[in-house]
C-alpha cells in the first residue's frame, strides 16, 4: 500500500497540471483576501484582525480544486487499462481506494499548509501584535482539513465510476456542492416535523461551521469520519462490481 501511496503523490507533483492547481488555489485566495477590493473578504479593508474570510472563500475553492485532484485517481486506471493490473497485485480493494484517498489528502495538505502565512501576517501586523482568536483559527482549520478529506472522498469515489477524467470531475463537483449546502439549502424550505433540522444536520456546512467557532466537538469529528468511510464503502464497492 506504501509504494501505491509514494506512487499517486509523485505522479501528481511530477506533473504540471499539479502545480497549476495548487498554484491557482493560493492566488485564488490571496487575491480576495488581499487584492480585490471587497468589504466582505479584503482582510486590509476589513477593519479587524481576523483571518475568517480565508476560511468563508476555501470551502467554494476546494469544490473545484479537490476534483481536479482526485478526477484522475481511478479514471486514467481505467482509461489506460491499467487498472486491472492493480487489482491483480497482492492488495485487496480497500488498500487500493485507501493508498489513493491518502494521497489526495496529503495534496490537498500541501495546498493547505502555504495559508498560514496568511495567519502569521495578520498575528504580527494586529494590534496589538498578537491580538487574534487563534483558537477559532485553528478550530476553521481542522475543520478545513476536514472538509478537504470528505471532499477528497466524494472525488474518488466520482472518479470511480468513470473512465472520462471531465465527467469525474464534472460528478465530483456536483456531489460536492450538494453535500455542502444541498441539504442546507432543504432544510430551511422544509418546515415537515423534524425534517428540516434532519437535513440540516446532514450539511457539510453546518458541521464545519460548527468547528470554526474554536470548539472541536467530537459530533463533528465523527460525522466528518462517518461520511468519509460512507464514500470510501462506495468506491471500494464500485471496484469489486468489476468482478460480478
Amino acid at each position: 500500500m506504501y509504494p501505491l501511496l509514494v506512487k499517486e503523490i509523485n505522479s501528481f507533483l511530477n506533473s504540471l497540471i499539479g502545480y497549476i492547481v495548487i498554484t491557482v488555489f493560493l492566488l485564488t485566495i490571496g487575491l480576495f483576501l488581499w487584492v480585490f477590493p471587497d468589504g466582505n473578504f479584503n482582510i486590509l479593508t476589513g477593519g479587524y484582525s481576523n483571518i475568517d474570510p480565508l476560511f468563508a472563500i476555501t470551502p467554494w475553492v476546494y469544490m473545484l480544486l479537490v476534483p481536479a485532484i482526485t478526477m484522475r485517481l481511478f479514471s486514467e486506471e481505467k482509461k489506460t487499462g491499467t487498472l486491472e493490473l492493480l487489482l491483480t497485485r497482492p492488495l485487496t480493494e480497500m488498500q487500493v481506494v485507501s493508498a489513493k484517498y491518502l494521497s489526495g489528502v496529503i495534496l490537498v495538505l500541501f495546498s493547505l499548509i502555504p495559508t498560514l502565512i496568511y495567519y502569521i501576517t495578520i498575528y504580527n501586523i494586529s494590534l496589538p501584535v498578537g491580538n487574534i482568536d487563534s483558537g477559532a483559527v485553528w478550530g476553521s482549520y481542522i475543520g478545513l482539513l476536514l472538509l478537504g478529506a470528505v471532499f477528497v472522498s466524494i472525488g474518488l469515489f466520482a472518479s470511480s465510476i468513470s473512465d472520462n477524467q471531465v465527467v469525474a470531475f464534472i460528478i465530483a463537483f456536483f456531489l460536492c456542492l450538494i453535500c455542502f449546502k444541498g441539504f442546507e439549502s432543504l432544510a430551511s424550505i422544509t418546515q415537515v416535523g423534524g425534517i428540516g433540522n434532519v437535513l440540516f444536520n446532514l450539511s457539510i456546512n453546518a458541521h464545519y461551521l460548527s468547528l470554526s467557532r474554536g470548539v472541536v466537538d467530537t459530533r463533528d469529528v465523527v460525522y466528518f469520519l462517518s461520511f468519509i468511510l460512507f464514500f470510501l464503502f462506495l468506491t471500494r464497492t464500485v471496484l469489486e462490481s468489476r468482478k460480478w
